[in-house]
C-alpha cells in the first residue's frame, strides 16, 4: 500500500499530453447537477485543469438557494440534469439557462435521460474511467479501495451526477472534439468542492460526533417514518418552537460556515436572550414563534384555487403573531441586525392581510360547514340569499301544509325538503298498498325517487320555488367561492412579506433556542478571529457533561506556539475518544454561531473537519477497519489544509502492529514536513513504540499529552486531566478487571506480559514441562524397583491402577 501515494501525488506527477490544447482559451465549467428528495448531488469538469470536482450531497429547500449559491460562484457554461426532474427544478432551470447553446449569455441546459443517472450505472462508469493518476498495477479490489479514500460512495445523489457527467463528457468530448476516438478527455484529478464560505464536515464526522443520531421511534404510529433523533447534539440544541426553525436549524448543521460576519451576528443575537431580564421576552416570542406555519405550502395552495378551511386559520395565525414579533422587534435595540431587519421587513402589508382575512373569514362557519364561508356584511347579495335560507324552514313547513290539502286522503302526512343541485321537493310516506312502480304514480305529481321508504315528488309548487328561489346553496356558493378568489389574489399580491416572515422567524427561532440551552448549560461566547489557533479554556462535552454526574474540563490548544500535532496517549478507559470528540464539537458549535461549553474560547475559522473515531455503534474488526482506516485518514491527507481539524482515535487497531504503527508514523511525519501549511491535528494511540522508538522528528509542530491516572495498590483511580507528557504504561490488567474479565485470565495474561519484555520463552500451562516429566518417570521407576515381585502377597493390578496411572495423569 505505501507504493501507491495519494491520489493529490499521482496526479501531480502526471504528464498528459496537453500540447493541442489550447491553453490560452476561456476556461468553461461543465456542471451535472441532481435534486431529489430536499438532497443536492453536483459534479463538475473544469477545463482549465482538467479536474472533476464533486460537492457530497447537501441539503437544499424547494427555493434551490444552495443550487443558486454553487451556479453564481462557478458561472457553469452547460448544466446537465436529467429528464426525470421535480418542478421546483424544472422552474430553476427554466430560469436560470438556455437550450440556445448559450448563446444568450446564459448557460446551455442539456437534459440525458434519467437512466444516464442510474446509481449502479454511475458506480461502474467511476470505476471504469480512465484516470492517469491510479497506479496501473492494482487489482479491481484495490482499484475500489483507493477510489473509496477520494469519492464518498455513501453520496449517492452526488455520485449519480457524476456518472451523467462522466456520460456528457464521453459524449460530448470536451476538448478533444478533433482527436481519435480512442483518445479520452483529460481527467487529471478527482477533487472535492466546498463553497467559499462552506466548512466541509465528513458525513463520518455527524455520526461519530453524534451530531445527529437516528432512532427508531418507539411508537407504532410512527412506522411510516419509523426514526427520530437520539441523543445528538441537534437533538439537544434543537429547541426550535416552529418546524421552519427546526428545518433552518438543521441546514445550520449540515452547512457551517466561515463567515466571520454572519457569525457574529448570529452570536449577537444570543448574546442578547442570553441576559436574565430577557427571560419574559424570550417566552413571549417563543409563544409567538410556535403558531407560525407552513406558509410555502399556504401559498401554493392559493395559486391552484386549492386552500383548506386550515390553511385559512394557519395563515391568519401567522400574520397575527408575526404582527406580534415585529412590534416586539421594534422595542428592542436596532445595533442587532435581525432585530433591524424584522422591524424593516414586518411591514404595514402584515396588518392589511391580517384586516383583509379578519374581515371577510367567517372562521366558526367555516369550520361548521368545512368550507370558505364569508362574514355577514360582505356581500349584500350573499346575506340576502342566506337570510331566504335561514328562513326557509318555517316557509317549507307552510308550503307543506298546503300541500297536503291537495293529496289524497290516504296520506296522513307530507314534507317539502330542499335538495342542493336537485331543488325542492314533496315527500310523503309508502303506503303499505305501494309495492310496484306503478303504484307511485299520484295525479298532479311527478314521481323523481324512492329513498329510507319516503316517495319524492314534483309538484307545481316545488316547481315554483325552484324557479323562484333557485339553488341557494349553489348560488351562495359560487359567490363566496368569487370572494375567495379575489382575496387570495389580494394576499398573493403581498406574498413576498410573508417569504420575510417565514425566513426571518425561522432565525429568530433557532437563536432564541440557542440562547435557552446555552443559559442552561452555562456556554460561553466563543472569540472567533482570523488567527489561525484553537484555544479553549476549561472545554467540556456537551453531550457527556449530560449523562454524568460530574465533568472533568479540559483546555483545547493548538496553533501557533501550541504547536498544531498533539498526540493523546493513556490506557483504555481514561477519556481520550471523549476528549477528541470534545474538541470536535465544540469547534463544531463555533462554526453555526453558537455559544459553547467553555469558560473561555479562541478559535479560528476552521475550513474543515476530518474525523476517523471508530464509532460504538459499527465495531469492526481486522482488514475491514484497517481498510475504514486507510480511507478516512487517506480523505484527511488528501484534502486537510492549514485550517482545518483532523480528529483521528487510535489508527491502525484492528490490524498488524508493525503495519498500523507504520502507516501512522508515515502519515504523521508527512504533516510534519508541511510545517505552517500543517493542519490541527489531535490523535489518540496505544502506540506506545511511537515515542519510545523515536520514529516522528523532533519538531515544534509535535506536542505530547496524556490524560492522568494513578496506581492505587491493586486500584487504577482515573482523573481524566489533560496534562503535558506521554503515558507509559497501558494498565491492560486493570482495565481488563474494570471490564468484568476472571483474575485468574488477567493474572495469566500478566505473566505472559512480562515474559514477552523480557525475551524469554512462554510455555504452555495446559501441559507438564520436561523437566516436571522426567521427576515423574523417575519417581515411577523407583516404585518399580521396590516391589518384590517373588511376593506372592503384591497386587500387581492395583499397583498399576494407584501408583502408574496416577503418575500417568499427575495434576497440573
Amino acid at each position: 500500500m505505501s507504493n501507491l501515494g495519494t491520489p493529490a501525488q499521482q496526479s501531480a506527477a502526471v504528464r498528459w499530453p496537453v500540447d493541442d490544447i489550447d491553453v490560452s482559451s476561456q476556461p468553461e465549467v461543465y456542471t451535472s447537477v441532481l435534486w431529489y428528495g430536499g438532497q443536492l448531488g453536483l459534479a463538475y469538469y473544469n477545463t482549465s485543469d482538467c479536474i472533476i470536482y464533486f460537492m457530497p450531497d447537501a441539503p437544499d429547500a424547494d427555493d434551490l438557494r444552495l443550487l443558486r449559491k454553487v451556479i453564481e460562484e462557478l458561472q457553469p457554461r452547460c448544466i446537465l440534469t436529467s429528464a426525470k426532474q421535480d418542478r421546483s427544478m424544472a422552474d430553476f432551470l427554466q430560469a436560470a439557462g438556455t437550450t440556445n447553446n448559450g448563446k444568450d449569455g446564459k448557460p446551455e441546459i442539456a437534459i440525458f435521460p434519467n437512466v444516464d443517472f442510474g446509481l449502479n450505472i454511475s458506480k461502474q462508469r467511476v470505476l471504469s474511467v480512465n484516470l492517469p493518476f491510479i497506479p496501473k498495477h492494482l487489482t479491481e479490489a484495490e482499484r475500489i479501495v483507493y477510489l473509496a479514500s477520494v469519492i464518498p460512495f455513501e453520496c449517492a445523489t452526488m455520485l449519480r451526477a457524476l456518472g451523467g457527467l462522466l456520460k456528457f463528457l464521453e459524449r460530448r468530448r470536451i476538448g478533444v472534439e478533433l482527436e481519435d476516438p480512442n483518445v479520452s478527455v483529460p481527467i487529471l484529478a478527482l477533487r472535492k468542492f466546498a463553497l467559499n464560505d462552506t466548512v466541509h464536515i465528513d458525513q463520518d464526522a455527524y455520526c461519530v460526533l453524534q451530531i445527529f443520531k437516528s432512532e427508531v421511534h418507539p411508537s407504532v404510529y410512527k412506522l411510516a417514518s419509523g426514526l427520530k433523533e437520539g441523543l445528538s447534539l441537534f437533538g439537544v440544541m434543537n429547541r426550535c418552537r416552529s418546524q421552519w426553525g427546526t428545518n433552518l436549524m438543521r441546514l445550520w448543521f449540515m452547512r457551517p460556515t466561515k463567515n466571520l460576519d454572519e457569525l457574529n451576528k448570529r452570536l449577537d443575537v444570543i448574546q442578547f436572550f442570553m441576559l436574565a431580564r430577557n427571560t419574559e421576552m424570550v417566552h413571549t416570542l417563543q409563544d409567538c414563534l410556535k403558531h407560525i406555519k407552513n406558509i410555502p405550502l399556504i401559498l401554493k395552495r392559493m395559486t391552484l384555487s386549492y386552500t383548506k378551511v386550515n390553511d385559512w386559520q394557519g395563515l391568519y395565525k401567522t400574520v397575527y403573531n408575526a404582527i406580534c414579533i415585529g412590534d416586539t422587534c421594534r422595542s428592542l435595540p436596532m445595533s442587532v441586525e435581525l432585530f433591524a431587519k424584522i422591524s424593516q421587513t414586518f411591514t404595514d402589508d402584515l396588518h392589511y392581510i391580517a384586516s383583509l382575512i379578519n374581515k371577510v373569514v367567517d372562521f366558526e362557519g367555516s369550520s361548521t360547514e368545512n368550507r370558505f364561508t364569508v362574514k355577514p356584511t360582505v356581500d349584500p347579495a350573499i346575506d340576502e340569499k342566506k337570510s331566504k335560507l335561514m328562513g326557509l324552514s318555517d316557509f317549507l313547513t307552510e308550503v307543506a301544509r298546503n300541500e297536503l290539502t291537495l293529496l289524497d286522503n290516504r296520506i296522513p302526512s307530507c314534507c317539502v325538503i330542499y335538495i342542493p343541485l336537485i331543488g325542492f321537493l314533496l315527500t310523503i310516506p309508502r303506503l303499505p298498498g305501494m309495492v310496484d312502480k306503478n303504484d307511485f304514480e299520484l295525479e298532479g305529481l311527478d314521481f323523481m325517487f324512492l329513498s329510507e321508504d319516503r316517495l319524492h315528488y314534483r309538484s307545481a309548487r316545488t316547481k315554483e320555488l325552484d324557479t323562484m328561489l333557485g339553488d341557494l346553496h349553489c348560488e351562495i356558493r359560487d359567490l363566496e367561492t368569487a370572494i375567495m378568489y379575489q382575496l387570495q389574489t389580494k394576499i398573493l399580491d403581498k406574498s413576498a412579506v410573508l417569504y420575510d416572515v417565514m425566513e426571518y422567524a425561522a432565525q429568530l427561532d433557532c437563536l432564541i433556542a440557542m440562547a435557552v440551552i446555552a443559559r442552561e448549560n452555562t456556554y460561553t461566547r466563543p472569540k472567533l478571529t482570523s488567527r489561525n489557533i484553537v484555544s479553549i479554556k476549561d472545554g467540556r462535552h456537551p453531550l457527556m457533561e449530560l449523562c454524568t454526574r460530574t465533568f472533568v474540563s479540559n483546555p483545547i490548544s493548538s496553533g501557533e506556539e501550541h504547536g498544531k500535532i498533539h498526540i493523546l496517549t493513556g490506557p483504555n478507559s481514561s477519556g481520550k475518544s471523549v476528549y477528541l470528540k470534545e474538541v470536535g464539537l465544540i469547534v463544531f458549535m463555533a462554526l453555526i454561531g453558537s455559544y459553547v461549553p467553555a469558560t473561555e474560547a479562541n478559535i479560528g475559522l476552521i475550513d474543515g473537519i476530518y474525523t476517523r473515531i471508530q464509532s460504538r455503534e459499527s465495531v469492526s474488526v481486522g482488514l475491514s477497519t484497517f481498510i475504514i482506516d486507510l480511507n478516512q485518514v487517506a480523505a484527511a491527507v488528501n484534502n486537510a489544509a492549514e485550517r482545518s481539524l483532523v480528529l483521528i482515535d487510535e489508527f491502525g487497531k484492528g490490524t498488524n502492529s508493525v503495519d498500523g504503527l507504520s502507516l501512522l508514523a508515515a502519515v504523521l511525519r508527512h504533516w510534519v514536513k508541511q510545517d505552517v501549511k500543517c493542519p490541527h491535528i489531535f490523535l489518540s494511540t496505544n502506540f506506545h513504540s511511537l515515542v519510545q522508538l523515536n520514529l516522528l522528528p523532533s519538531s515544534p509542530l509535535i506536542r505530547y499529552l496524556a490524560l492522568e491516572t494513578i496506581q492505587d495498590g491493586e486500584d487504577l483511580v482515573f482523573f481524566y486531566q489533560l496534562k503535558e507528557g506521554v503515558s507509559t504504561k497501558s494498565h491492560t490488567a486493570n482495565i481488563a478487571i474494570l471490564a468484568g474479565m476472571p483474575p485468574q485470565v488477567v493474572q495469566r495474561g500478566i505473566q505472559v506480559s512480562e515474559l514477552y519484555r523480557k525475551g524469554e520463552p512462554i510455555r504452555r500451562v495446559d501441559c507438564p514441562s520436561k523437566a516436571n516429566q522426567l521427576e515423574w518417570y523417575k519417581a515411577l521407576v523407583d516404585k518399580f524397583l521396590q516391589i518384590d515381585l517373588s511376593d506372592l502377597t503384591v497386587d500387581l493390578q492395583e499397583f498399576l491402577s494407584k501408583e502408574v496411572l496416577s503418575f500417568a495423569t499427575p495434576e497440573l
